[in-house]
């Protein structure tokens, strides 16, 4: 049963409705006063790495399956958005349909499975810049290429189901992103432009367009977190109620964070591990679950849920931010 289900998965990610790049030894000096806003988005802190450049920062690799799915949904979103900004030999995004299914039945002419043997190509009706797609071409291959070892990794992974329920948790938080993203950017900006300059040569592993500066996501990492009292009920229900934008049955209680613990603290008297309780409504009825935010250098680093409490969930970069700045301070 496992074995179907990440295959399915790992199907349904790389047709998502279809080594790391050193850092540039060529400093452009482009105007800093390009702007590309991806605050509160879900994955504001890539967003931002690949804008400015600093490849170095990003802890995913191009032929990582959340990259393409990053890609693939950024041009999608894009195409539907922005259409008029397209060039003339833009080209149609291609998905893949199931062609042909084989379906088992037991003696009753029940069905029992239903599994596509043959996949054809079909157009979506969006459209891309034809370089940008080409390059997500370039890293479909090396992904398809690669399939059977990393579908193999994900089975033989003792924590293969808790990590594919949180790819399609992270596949629901870029969806959200993709909704959000041409509000808070015009079509036409030069910070967009630059963005989708850097997201093709990340994908085809050349060096990047640089900004000088520091992200402010690797700014608040280097300086670590608050010290002082903090309002770590607020922290933990902004956290997990942002966490839960990607829940797919579960649906969390705004305001329902209680016996908050610290587990552990640093030297300087800045948590290292929090617990709290929370509730949540789940198949009609409410219930009871407990929530564990780890830090690095004071800052959250992991969540676990009770449900899967092994698999390491990213904590909102926007709301880390933010808590760095001291927004949390009493």
């Amino acid at each position: 049963m496992r074995i179907l289900f990440l295959s399915f998965l790992f199907v349904i990610i790389s047709s998502y409705n279809h080594s790391i790049p050193h850092p540039s030894e060529k400093e452009s000096s482009p105007p800093q006063s390009l702007v590309f806003n991806t605050d509160g988005l879900y994955n504001a802190e890539f967003f931002d790495y690949i804008f400015r450049g600093h490849f170095e920062n990003i802890d995913l690799k191009r032929e990582d399956m959340r990259f393409l799915m990053i890609f693939e949904q950024y041009l999608r979103a894009f195409g539907r958005e922005c259409p008029s900004y397209l060039p003339d030999d833009k080209v149609e995004i291609l998905e893949q349909e199931c062609a042909v299914e084989e379906v088992s039945k037991n003696i009753y002419g029940d069905v029992l499975s239903r599994v596509c043997i043959e996949y054809k190509w079909v157009g979506t009706g969006l459209f891309a810049r034809r370089d940008l797609y080409n390059a997500k071409i370039e890293v479909e291959n090396i992904q398809r290429s690669d399939a059977v070892r990393t579908t193999m990794e994900m089975i033989l992974d003792p924590n293969s189901m808790g990590n594919s329920v949180d790819l399609m948790h992270q596949a629901k938080g870029l969806k959200n992103d993709m909704l959000q993203i041409f509000k808070i950017n015009s079509c036409n900006s030069p910070g967009v432009r630059r963005f989708e300059e850097n997201l093709k040569l990340f994908a085809l592993n050349k060096p990047s367009i640089r900004m000088d500066g520091s992200s402010k996501y690797a700014a608040m990492k280097k300086s670590g977190g608050p010290t002082g009292s903090q309002d770590y009920t607020k922290l933990i229900d902004d956290l997990v109620s942002n966490q839960s934008k990607t829940w797919s049955f579960n649906r969390y209680t705004p305001g329902s964070i209680s016996a908050v613990s610290v587990l552990s603290k640093d030297n300087e008297g800045r948590p290292k591990s929090l617990k709290a309780n929370y509730s949540y409504a789940g198949f009609g009825s409410s219930s009871q679950g407990w929530v564990q935010i780890d830090f690095d250098n004071a800052l959250p680093k992991c969540i676990y849920f009770f449900d899967f409490p092994t698999n390491c969930k990213t904590p909102n970069s926007s709301i880390v931010a933010s808590y760095a700045q001291g927004d949390y301070g009493r």
